[in-house]
């Protein structure tokens, strides 16, 4: 008991001294478990190091050799817990394992998630899917018959794993730039009808967010659900002071854990397929599973489809579009769980062509208004439904459409709308040439393009896709995104939505108008809206916009041309370049010479070591050893501290970067 209580008080002073001269000697901070086990590894090594170095201490000899030798061995032993530091950084890099505190506070869900994990994983081998995950094989490479057969084996894994991973399907079947057409077209085949969770839970759910029982805050509220889905389930309601008929959408309960669950698996996915997989990397697998994931993430908070609900309807008043009716939100009814909105009355479209024809409703003039409806949201207001498909219109009995939900919507930034604008007129025009400028300005674009080669490729396309009885649909917007990728052209994600959406209204606005020209209603739309900004009107006014922007700068414009001039005449005229007027260059310079001076330095002591120890002679210091070896075995030591530095700060920056 004694051996073991002396033991630990000397691996508590080990380790006060250990700590400090440690981080100082590495410059980096390590946690308080490696900290202990490189003193403890200090402590084991400091007896046996003193007697290979000297034997026996000569106390009885001088003190500055006793002090100069019990200096020496506790640098060289200290250099065995700096060795470990230095390897267990390399290996086990800082913060890639959880600390104690998280895995004992999160063992529960941990186990969980790997539960599920696993489970996923064994989804994916049942369906075959396993040569592609260890990267054996690559979806593009594969024939026909092998990417119906790859097609369908992940259709059916993402439908068995479950909410999560249908609606990523769901994402990557409008992903016709990254993954090949047929397995884009087959997961469009994926479905998120479920059966309806049971009332109690839907009730308690109500209960908890409205603060009181629903039929406390309606009038009168249906537990049957009108619809239900895999995220929410719909009721209808009347209000308690108007009787106004009413849609309550309510989240299902516990979807929220088990969703972010699954978005804590895809990412990890990504992040293997991305490590692993040739075209994994190739596709950017890991940046899509974040895009996924936080869309998912805005999905379950339905104050961002509120959000979404009020800037879409302000759109639609200023562009007084009355035809396409958005539901009218009930705010003090709302939560993150819960949207309450106006209920409207009419049919769904894949009915729509009966009732069109008992009420002798002309179809085509409703397939107009819905399309310029969603032109008008995409190049002009620059908010925009995204998923556009039937089932989210309605035929109202009125004779209008009524629009649902808006959890889904598309915002483009004023640049992006006005190369679409561009776009769109180049398209009217047939002009290649101005197409493909607006295009490079849409798309993400290489360092190098070539731009005569992308002109003739646009130039074909819309030979193809924009004469006379062409049809647009989704083997227009495959043809394009063939083009763009063929070129080394990224679609950014709110670009791929656009096309998504012109591909998906082609079915809804079938529904209203079968052979409705989609092709000539663009250009009249282009023909209405974008050639209006080249009228005199809108020029004059643009022209007068620019001009109050520069006015300033041509105010002062003839003082600095006249102080060029003059200092130009008297041979002042100077140009001052300021290198690393950024902080983090100078930063990262300082840091690269910082590492270069600690090799040089290490380098040196290393060398001046070899040659002080294999320097024969000199003054002794004991029987054993000289002056010139003790010098030797110190430099020796610095030598080691120097270059463990480098090596330690080596590991630590692929770390930083990554957590930047």
């Amino acid at each position: 008991m004694d051996v073991l209580l002396i033991g630990l008080v000397n691996l508590v002073v080990f380790m006060v001294i250990f700590v400090p001269v440690s981080q100082r000697l590495l410059g980096v901070r390590f946690g308080l478990g490696r900290m202990a086990i490189g003193a403890f590894l200090t402590l084991v090594v400091f007896s046996p190091l003193m007697n290979a170095l000297v034997g026996p201490m000569p106390w009885t000899g001088s003190t500055g050799a006793a002090v100069a030798y019990l200096a020496l061995t506790a640098l060289c032993s200290m250099l065995a817990g700096l060795i470990f530091l230095v390897l267990s950084e390399a290996l086990v890099p800082t913060g890639s394992l959880p600390r104690v505190r998280d895995l004992r506070r999160d063992l529960g869900g941990r186990i969980a998630r790997t539960r599920r994990y696993l489970q996923i994983l064994r989804i994916a081998v049942r369906r075959g899917l396993g040569p592609y995950l260890r990267g054996r094989r690559r979806p593009g490479r594969e024939d026909a018959a092998g990417q119906a057969d790859l097609a369908r084996s992940l259709r059916l894994a993402l439908d068995e794993a479950g909410v999560t991973f249908v609606k990523l399907g769901q994402v990557l079947s409008t992903r016709s730039d990254i993954i090949p057409a047929s397995v884009a077209h087959e997961l469009s085949r994926l479905q998120d009808q479920v059966s309806p969770a049971p009332w109690p839970a839907i009730e308690q759910a109500l209960t908890e967010e409205l603060g009181a029982h629903p039929q406390q805050v309606f009038q009168d509220f249906s537990t049957e659900p009108l619809a239900a889905a895999s995220v929410a389930q719909v009721y209808t309601a009347r209000l308690a002071d108007t009787g106004t008929p009413v849609v309550v959408k309510v989240q299902r309960p516990g979807i929220t854990a088990l969703v972010q669950r699954d978005l804590d698996i895809v990412r990890r996915l990504a992040r293997t397929l991305e490590r692993n997989t040739d075209w994994g990397r190739s596709m950017g697998v890991r940046a899509l599973a974040e895009g996924f994931a936080d869309a998912m993430l805005e999905e379950l908070d339905f104050t961002v489809e509120a959000g979404n609900m009020t800037s879409v309807a302000a759109g639609q008043a200023v562009a007084g579009n009355a035809d396409v009716v958005v539901p009218e939100l009930y705010p003090g009814l709302s939560t993150h769980r819960v949207l309450t909105m106006q209920r409207l009355d009419g049919v769904g479209l894949s009915s729509a062509a009966a009732v069109l024809a008992e009420r002798g409703q002309d179809g085509t003039q409703l397939a107009r208004v819905l399309f310029d409806c969603l032109l008008s949201q995409v190049a002009i207001d620059g908010v925009f439904h995204a998923d556009p498909h039937p089932g989210n219109f309605l035929l109202l009995t009125d004779g209008r459409l009524g629009m649902l939900d808006l959890g889904s919507v598309g915002r483009l930034d004023p640049s992006t709308r006005e190369a679409l604008q561009r776009f769109l007129l180049g398209v009217d025009h047939g002009d290649p040439v101005a197409a493909t400028d607006a295009l490079l300005e849409i798309v993400h674009r290489p360092d190098v393009v070539d731009e005569q080669a992308l002109e003739r490729a646009v130039g074909q396309f819309m030979a193809r896709h924009l004469g006379a009885g062409a049809a647009l649909g989704p083997a227009m917007f495959n043809d394009l995104f063939r083009i763009i990728t063929a070129h080394g052209l990224g679609v950014p994600p709110e670009v791929a939505a656009v096309f998504r959406a012109l591909a998906t209204i082609e079915g809804t606005i079938a529904r209203l108008s079968p052979g409705f020209d989609l092709i000539a209603a663009s250009r009249r739309f282009a023909a209405a809206h974008v050639t209006d900004r080249l009228a005199p009107d809108a020029l004059r006014r643009t022209a007068t916009e620019e001009l109050a922007t520069l006015l300033p700068m041509l105010r002062r414009l003839p003082r600095r041309i006249d102080r060029i001039a003059a200092a130009a005449e008297s041979g002042r005229l100077g140009l001052n370049v300021r290198l690393f007027a950024d902080e983090r260059d100078r930063r990262h310079f300082t840091t690269m010479l910082h590492q270069a001076l600690l090799v040089i330095l290490g380098a040196t002591a290393g060398v001046m070591a070899v040659l002080l120890l294999g320097t024969p002679g000199g003054p002794r210091v004991t029987d054993s050893m000289t002056l010139f070896q003790l010098f030797g075995y110190n430099l020796l030591v610095i030598c080691a501290v120097l270059v463990l530095r480098v090596l330690v700060l080596i590991f630590r920056l692929p770390d930083a970067r990554r957590g930047s």
